[in-house]
C-alpha cells in the first residue's frame, strides 16, 4: 500500500495505539532488494549504528501495514510493497533498559521490496541509508534482538 507522502515526520505519541498489557504497539519493514540480496538499514536516530524502518503504529491507520510504510517513507525514503507479516516479536530489553521515551514494545515487521527510492524524505538530515547483504546487517542488528529476528524471519539471501 503507497503510503500518504508527507513532508515531515509525525512527532509525539498522542496517537499511538498500546496492546492489553500497556505496551507500544511498533510497527516496521524489512524492505528487500527486489532480488531478495540485500536489505535497506537506516541510521539510528538515538544511538550509533544501524536499524530497520520502524515506528508506532497509530490510531488514524487502519493497519499495521499501513503504519510500516509510512515509516519506511518517513524515516528511510522509500515505496515499498509488502510482501508478506512476518509476524510479531516481542521486546526483550530489560527493565533498565526501558524508559519514558522507549516505553516496552510489541514489534510486528513485514517483509517488503524497495519499488522507489527518493531523494527527499523527511528525516533525510537525520538519518543515512545503506543496502547490506544478509552478513553485514545481520552484524549491524546484533545488539536489537528484536530487529535481528525480523531480518532472519525474512526471505532475505543468506
Amino acid at each position: 500500500m503507497a503510503p500518504k507522502l508527507e513532508d515531515k515526520s509525525r512527532t509525539g505519541r498522542d496517537n499511538q495505539r498500546y496492546g492489553a498489557d500497556g505496551e507500544r504497539l511498533v510497527a516496521g519493514l524489512v524492505p528487500l532488494s527486489a532480488d531478495k540480496k540485500q536489505v535497506l538499514l537506516i541510521q539510528s536516530s538515538r544511538r550509533n549504528g544501524w536499524v530497520l524502518p520502524k515506528g508506532g503504529w497509530e490510531t488514524d491507520e487502519k493497519t499495521a501495514e499501513d503504519a510500516a510504510c509510512r515509516e519506511a517513507w518517513e524515516e528511510a525514503g522509500i515505496i515499498c510493497k509488502v510482501l508478506k507479516d512476518l509476524g510479531k516479536i516481542p521486546d526483550r530489553r530489560g527493565a533498565d533498559e526501558l524508559t519514558k521515551h522507549a516505553p516496552r514494545a510489541m514489534f510486528q515487521f513485514f517483509e517488503a521490496t524497495v519499488q522507489k527510492e527518493e531523494a527527499k524524505w523527511p528525516e533525510m538530515q537525520k538519518r543515512d541509508r545503506k543496502w547490506m547483504a544478509y552478513t553485514e546487517a545481520k552484524a549491524a542488528l546484533a545488539a536489537r534482538p528484536e530487529l535481528l529476528e525480523a531480518l532472519n524471519r525474512s526471505s532475505i539471501v543468506r
